[in-house]
């Protein structure tokens, strides 16, 4: 396929807002003081309900079904096979390689996002499981999936994120941060980056916000960054 076709028309994935405190790049925003609070300090009824789990430091790639086929893409909406870095045609060859057990989870228009972790980013891995981790169920653009819907159609099939919290309740960012202290669930070999919150409503996402450590670095092991060799992550090559 042509890299100057992009199947769904646009990007595969979206950025997300920042909390206070977290370490902004190029383009970043902040999201509200409101959002903020609900995330961190108080949420508005029972009705909100919060997962937040470990932010993971790879590159952002899906799994699009478009008319029929499933097409492995980068975040900027380019098929992987013709990516411009090793790695990310890696990732078009692995998802070739289990594009069953994509098929086994989405439905027409829909897409698999997830961090494709084998090439060390800004954070080594030791991963006790493959180098995907699947992040969401997207639809209508950029509709996510509730989590519950998420976790049972990809449970049994794919990794998932490692889970901090999930209530009807806020979680500091403090909290999040002390429960990554021994190394987080993906086996972060450095500190691991921080954290993503997922705030749902009525059973739709509203609104998802990140917090990064002031002091993370991206992308300080890539080859274009550093000047140096790739490093590659350590994975188990089959694990679900």
């Amino acid at each position: 396929m042509d890299k100057a076709v992009k199947p769904l028309g646009g990007k595969a994935y979206g950025s997300i807002g920042h909390l206070p405190g977290s370490r902004l790049g190029p383009g970043d925003h902040r999201i509200t003081d409101g959002q903020a609070r609900i995330c961190c300090g108080k949420v508005r009824d029972r009705h909100d309900f919060l997962v937040v789990e470990e932010k993971l430091d790879g590159a952002n790639v899906c799994v699009a079904r478009v008319g029929g086929a499933l097409i492995p893409l980068i975040r900027a909406g380019y098929p992987a096979e013709s990516a411009r870095f090793e790695h990310l045609r890696l990732f078009a060859a692995w998802a070739r390689e289990n594009i069953d057990r994509f098929d086994a989870v989405l439905r027409e228009e829909e897409r698999l996002a997830g961090e494709w972790l084998a090439l060390a980013h800004g954070t080594r891995y030791n991963l006790p499981h493959e180098p995907f981790v699947a992040l969401d169920i997207l639809r209508n653009g950029m509709e996510r999936a509730p989590r519950e819907e998420f976790w049972a159609r990809t449970r049994g099939r794919f990794v998932a994120p490692n889970v901090l919290h999930a209530a009807a309740a806020p979680c500091p960012v403090e909290e999040a941060l002390r429960r990554l202290a021994d190394g987080g669930g993906h086996g972060a070999v450095d500190p691991v980056e921080g954290a993503v919150w997922r705030v749902e409503r009525r059973g739709k996402v509203d609104f998802l916000a990140k917090y990064v450590r002031p002091d993370k670095v991206d992308g300080k092991y890539l080859p274009e960054i550093s000047g140096g060799e790739p490093v590659w992550n350590q994975f188990h090559e089959r694990y679900v």
